[in-house]
């Protein structure tokens, strides 16, 4: 009996009602838009629109008994246990701003087009978040106490986003933990999970593998990345019931310590940078002379500065082919940044941005603090 009471205690109900469900939808909206960005996580969106406490407390919903109770068919104690409205509702809202900025709008394409105008608009909008969270804590609980994580989240938060990705192996326990981490981080503000496989060396496989889905290597590929989502599930159940935990007993320390990661953030999200990236082939294959697409591809050539392209790389036969001006191999290429120097314009000349540069990344300031002022008053709106 003593057991079951400490259950029960330990689970909070999902009080989700479908009244709210524009709201919550749009809230997911904005964090599938920021998972988007490389650097900026949809724990930050989360955290910003005051859905972070419920969005923890909706991935440790997943315990035990819904585990039980999927292998047991028992749906109705499985959607009591589930924060499943929560999660219906947000993940709509996810999915639906990543089909709007990959197919619709492209985000991605602007992030590498016009970069300041897009660094711009999350640099304000988390600059100006950060002024508003800080209103929720209490005035008399400001103190070197609560001063103290927000120092140490700031500072390990820059760690993360000044870090250089490394060569790592390829091992199931090696991918199994870099998916822990990486799923993990996607909970914490600032913090992007992107980024962290980038820094364990693992977002190039990842990537590649992805792009082989769908594909002749379509079993192959799915078995490769199979140890990496297995150790992102893991790490998600296990770390949400972490944060849940300092949550409920250190709300005020977790939040400064929250609020800490996004400072940290800054330093990658400013708009001015001098970026750096690697050009990645996913994969490759020959084609006839004749195809549409190296047609295409020669008398239009690809704009590299997007982050995917199709390029020729070669104008040789296979195994020497003696139709070698017949045969064209093309590659799939990636373009993925791997390191970036902030500067002041003005105060650097090698990447000093043109007046147009310049203005993109004043306007998409602007615009992200504007976007702050209508967040706050849509924090807890339901």
């Amino acid at each position: 009996m003593k057991g079951k009471t400490s259950s029960t205690r330990t689970h909070i109900p999902d009080e989700t009602s479908w009244q709210e469900t524009p709201w919550l939808a749009f809230k997911g909206f904005l964090m599938g838009s920021a998972d988007i960005i490389p650097g900026v996580s949809g724990g930050t969106m989360a955290l910003i629109t005051g859905i972070y406490d419920r969005l923890i407390n909706a991935v440790r919903s997943v315990d035990r008994r819904v585990i039980k109770s999927l292998l047991s068919i028992n749906f109705r104690d499985l959607l009591n246990a589930l924060h499943w409205r929560f999660l219906l509702i947000l993940v709509s809202g996810i999915l639906l701003a990543v089909f709007f900025f990959t197919r619709i709008v492209p985000l991605q394409i602007y992030m590498h087009t016009n970069p300041e105008l897009i660094y711009g608009l999350f640099f304000g909008l988390i600059f100006g978040s950060i002024f508003i969270l800080l209103k929720e804590v209490d005035k008399e609980k400001r103190t070197f106490g609560t001063l103290l994580p927000l120092l140490i989240g700031s500072a390990f938060g820059f760690w993360i986003v000044t870090l250089v990705p490394t060569e790592t192996p390829e091992s199931f326990i090696y991918l199994f933990v870099s998916g822990m981490f990486a799923f993990s981080a996607m909970l914490l503000p600032g913090i992007s999970g992107s980024y962290i496989l980038l820094i364990l060396g693992k977002y190039d496989f990842v990537l590649s593998n992805l792009a082989q889905l769908g594909n002749e290597g379509t079993v192959e590929a799915a078995f490769a990345i199979t140890p990496l989502f297995l150790g992102g599930i893991a790490g998600l159940v296990l770390f949400s019931r972490i944060l849940s935990w300092l949550l409920r007993h250190f709300h005020t320390v977790t939040l400064m310590l929250l609020i800490g990661f996004l400072v940290g953030s800054l330093y990658a999200i400013w708009p001015y940078q001098e970026r750096d990236f690697r050009e990645v082939v996913t994969h490759s294959e020959w084609l006839d002379r004749s195809d549409p697409i190296v047609e295409e591809l020669i008398e239009s050539p690809p704009a590299v500065n997007h982050p995917s392209f199709i390029r020729i790389a070669e104008k040789l036969g296979p195994e020497g082919d003696r139709r070698a001006d017949q045969q064209v191999k093309i590659e799939h290429v990636d373009r993925i940044l791997v390191h970036s120097k902030p500067f002041i314009p003005g105060y650097y000349d090698e990447a000093e941005p043109n007046d147009f540069e310049l203005y993109e990344g004043i306007f998409g300031i602007i615009a992200g603090l504007i976007l702050v002022a209508g967040l706050d008053y849509i924090r807890y709106k339901k």
